[in-house]
């Protein structure tokens, strides 16, 4: 197993532990995400709040998006992203490639 392969399983393990120990330490716990609770701390500190606008897609279907909606925004744009980062890495990577190619030649 080359040094590489090694490294890249030692720090995919590590991953695993970082987000699977958490759960099992903290059995019963709450994890919340920050979207609740800044709407608990507006909802705390401003009693008064009121929104500036409304979203545009629920003014446009005249009510809240579902969670599956929600759900699939969500994961469009991380695909987007994820393809956006891919491409650049892959052109970092192709670019060194060819220098590469190049100082062997000379």
């Amino acid at each position: 197993m080359s040094k590489d392969t090694k490294l890249v399983l030692i720090l995919l393990v590590i991953a695993v532990l970082l987000a699977g120990v958490p759960l099992f330490a903290l059995k019963g716990a709450d994890f919340g995400g920050s979207d609740d609770a800044g709407s608990q701390m507006i909802a705390e500190v401003h009693a008064d709040y009121q929104p500036w606008f409304e979203p545009v897609l629920e003014t446009i279907i005249g009510g809240e998006l579902p969670g599956e909606v929600e759900s699939l925004f969500f994961c469009l744009q991380t695909g987007i992203g994820v393809g956006i980062i891919a491409f650049i890495m892959g052109r970092f990577v192709e670019r060194k490639k060819q220098e590469d190619k190049r100082a062997a030649g000379e």
